[in-house]
């Protein structure tokens, strides 16, 4: 049985793995395609009130697709071919308008809302597979630094070589493509209202975690029945702190398997890859958010593997890397610890 990242709760790891996996297995996982379509995107916000676009139940899968994160017309006039620009997103963009869009600017698809979520349960959510429908994807120049942007520059196209997974960002500079969501989230506790999809926060959202490959494993405390999950922002490359506001940006579909988990409870949200547990907080204060996601981890291993505070935040220290997961989704920064799962040896 594998590991599972599990919040403050007092319970066995093992007794907490078997509650939830118990209810995921409880019936054979059905599929449900979602596409991105002017009926089912929510534009630029997640929201307790919005209403599903697809009921599943826990432990069922969706092969979804996601839409990059800009228009028609930006993306030809940065010379993207008319016949290259997917026709959903022209749909998408000339009939969501008015209040149906805002206030973030992302092209979120859902919300779903899962069978049996409850406030204070854990979403988690498996990525199973992520693959590039496009052959291109874009960075543009704002961000953290944007004195070092040419005025008036458009989009920077990049190639997608989806054979060798890589992208030619100048000649004789290669990037390994590693594509993630950038916006994985649900919805916020009713009393927030319609909330931007800019900032990410405990409803998880546009946490630009690049860990987040296909193979993990996000954990999102739930505010709302039914959880109203969404998904978006896709991602086919990007470094820590995403410092320019844009990776290369790109549509994606996938596989995520979403089981509700009452055995769980999270103040924050958590994931796991195959090499590390990763604890990750925001705040618009950067020291609070580091010390929010140290604190997060410290908290996992007391509760998960049996150290005493001390012995955590040493651990912490000795074996930990904290590292700054974004510095521009205004107006929460957002910063991860990744601790290795090769330390523990015993048991």
């Amino acid at each position: 049985m594998r590991n599972v990242l599990l919040g403050c709760m007092g319970i066995a790891a093992m007794g907490a793995a078997s509650g939830g996996f118990a209810h995921a297995a409880a019936h054979a996982p059905k599929t449900h395609r979602l596409e991105a379509t002017p009926a089912t995107v929510a534009y630029g916000y997640y929201w307790s009130d919005a209403p599903p676009v697809l009921r599943i139940d826990s432990g069922d899968i969706i092969d979804v697709d996601t839409l990059l994160t800009n228009t028609p017309t930006g993306l030809a006039q940065a010379g993207v071919p008319e016949q290259s620009i997917q026709g959903s997103l022209k749909a998408i963009e000339s009939e969501v308008t008015g209040d149906r869009k805002g206030p973030g600017g992302h092209i979120l698809t859902g919300p779903v809302y899962v069978e049996g979520a409850a406030r204070g349960d854990v979403l988690e959510v498996r990525i199973l597979s992520i693959d590039l429908p496009l052959a291109y994807g874009y960075n543009g120049c704002k961000g953290y630094l944007p004195e070092n942007c040419e005025n008036g520059a458009p989009l920077t196209i990049i190639a997608l070589d989806r054979q060798k997974m890589t992208a030619q960002f100048l000649p004789g500079i290669v990037i390994p493509l590693k594509p993630f969501y950038g916006s994985v989230g649900v919805a916020p506790a009713p009393e927030l209202g319609r909330v931007s999809s800019n900032p990410p926060g405990r409803h998880a959202g546009n946490l630009d975690n690049r860990e987040l490959v296909a193979g993990s494993t996000l954990y999102i405390p739930v505010f709302a029945a039914g959880a109203l999950f969404e998904i978006g922002d896709g991602h086919a490359a990007q470094g820590d702190g995403e410092v320019d506001q844009t990776a290369i940006e790109t549509s994606l579909r996938g596989r995520l398997q979403l089981i509700v988990r009452k055995d769980m409870k999270l103040k924050w949200p958590r994931a796991e890859t195959a090499g590390d547990y990763i604890s990750m907080a925001t705040d618009p204060d950067l020291a609070v958010a580091t010390k929010a996601a140290i604190q997060e981890m410290v908290d996992f291993l007391v509760a998960e593997k049996k150290l005493t505070p001390h012995q955590a935040y040493q651990l912490v220290s000795i074996a930990g890397n904290v590292a700054v997961t974004q510095l521009v989704d205004k107006p929460n920064l957002g910063v991860h610890v990744k601790l290795p799962k090769s330390i523990f040896v015993g048991k």
